[in-house]
């Protein structure tokens, strides 16, 4: 499955764009101006997907992916 499909996917399944995902781990702290924030590590970002939005662990990953500047 392609980086898109994941991210495709996530969409369909929870209704949030990946610009939201960005806007909402700003808020959460996790981020600041479109970086992870230093101590930040991928688990509490996975584990609030999983939690927040009931991902599985590939689809989370996708969006921590996204969130550290994967575009493709």
């Amino acid at each position: 499955m392609s980086f898109q499909a994941y991210l495709d996917n996530i969409q369909t399944k929870t209704g949030k764009s990946p610009e939201d995902f960005k806007k909402m781990a700003d808020k959460k702290g996790f981020t600041e101006k479109g970086l992870i924030k230093e101590g930040v590590k991928a688990t509490q970002i996975t584990n609030w997907l999983k939690d927040e939005f009931q991902l599985g662990h590939g689809h989370a990953m996708a969006i921590y992916a996204l969130l550290k500047g994967k575009t493709a």
